[in-house]
């Protein structure tokens, strides 16, 4: 690692510790040159994770639209929003764990419908109209049906 002081490279690590996001490292350096210490965080690179669309496109996965998706569905429910980031959090889990490039979209829906009924039976029910398309009332009594069983 060079020195951002002097720009010699023979630093050594001093201190490591989490940093306080818990995904990443911080380390205190110290310059054996110039002998002035700083902080680098390291991160694990994470593989991008692509996701292949009804139409047949494609788009990089993206958190916020997914936990945008999932509090669209949880308005107005008494669910805390700790509970729905953890909620989040165990979907991207998920979806990380299959170590895939590429995901169909269809499989995320599934994967948020099945938590989302483990949360709550209303946002459960509000996301799937969304996501299955419900065209009419018999089409949505069908989805109750299935959840009751």
């Amino acid at each position: 690692m060079k020195c951002p002081f002097c720009n010699l490279d023979n630093t050594r690590v001093v201190d490591s510790r989490p940093a306080d996001d818990g995904a990443s490292i911080r380390r205190r350096r110290m310059c054996d040159a110039c002998g002035k210490r700083f902080t680098t965080y390291e991160k694990v690179e994470s593989i991008p994770l692509i996701v292949i669309k009804k139409d047949q496109s494609r788009e990089q996965y993206n958190r916020n639209k997914l936990e945008a998706g999932i509090m669209r569905a949880c308005y107005k429910r008494p669910i805390p929003i700790r509970e729905i980031r953890e909620t989040v959090d165990a979907i991207e889990m998920e979806l990380f764990n299959m170590e895939e490039k590429e995901i169909a979209s269809k499989l995320v829906g599934e994967i948020v419908m099945d938590k989302l009924k483990e949360l709550d039976a209303v946002a459960y029910v509000r996301f799937a109209s969304v996501y299955r398309e419900f065209k009419d009332v018999n089409t949505f009594m069908d989805e109750l049906k299935k959840f009751l069983e």
